[in-house]
């Protein structure tokens, strides 16, 4: 049974700079890997046997450095972006997607369990699966709650807000396909709004382990002194 994932890395990366003027972000190193190789060897110890990779910006660096996936025992291709697409848009350019499939940015740590997050997804018949990490914020200024009439009914000094942030990592039903418009920037804010909208909301599944999304500097510095320190395991 074919068992794939598909690898987002046809942005620019233009957060991390000056990290990623001359490389792409999936290539950026943390330890003695790129993050996209990371990536790849969590994938392959999770059981899947196929990855395809959406390119656009310094595609060929890219499809350089992966290959045909042979050096880590997956099959590996590429869907190639003539222009932006956002994340959820190149999907509608990979014609052979199975059933049910695992999405997720191409710069993205984590511990999580790839192989539980697509199991479960599979047997509960989900359209599609967030997997999503617990945030606190901490408010620096007191909260104030007024009523309909201006005046106080509620007052907060410097509370802590728990909300739920999407981990940049999916499971995905065929069936999200027929959303996704043709040739068309379509983000994965578009993608949830129009399954609410359709009353076939996606499931979200909290995950408390490690997460990092190397999407700016101290994200980055952060992440390489979490692997030195045995924090993030490859």
């Amino acid at each position: 049974m074919e068992k794939r994932a598909v690898l987002l890395a046809g942005g620019k990366g233009t957060r991390l700079y000056p990290y990623t003027l001359t490389m792409p972000k999936p290539l950026v190193p943390v330890g003695d890997y790129p993050i996209i190789e990371i990536i790849i060897r969590k994938l392959v110890k999770a059981g899947f046997n196929h990855i395809t990779i959406t390119v656009n910006h310094m595609a060929d660096m890219i499809r350089a450095f992966c290959g045909d996936g042979s050096k880590w025992g997956i099959a590996i291709d590429y869907s190639l972006e003539t222009k932006p697409l956002s994340t959820m848009g190149p999907l509608k350019l990979i014609k052979d997607l199975p059933e049910d499939f695992l999405v997720m940015n191409g710069d993205v740590m984590t511990d999580l369990n790839f192989d539980q997050l697509y199991q479960d997804h599979v047997q509960q018949g989900n359209i599609f699966t967030i997997s999503a990490y617990e945030r606190d914020h901490k408010v620096d200024y007191g909260v104030l709650v007024p009523g309909p009439d201006g005046k106080l009914v509620d007052f907060q000094e410097k509370p802590t807000l728990h909300y739920h942030v999407s981990m940049g990592v999916y499971m995905m039903n065929r069936r999200c396909l027929d959303v996704i418009p043709e040739d068309t920037f379509f983000g994965f804010d578009h993608l949830m709004l129009e399954l609410i909208n359709r009353k076939t909301p996606a499931m979200v599944r909290p995950f408390k382990g490690y997460w990092m999304d190397i999407g700016r500097p101290d994200d980055y510095q952060q992440a390489i002194a979490d692997v030195e320190n045995g924090i993030f395991t490859i």
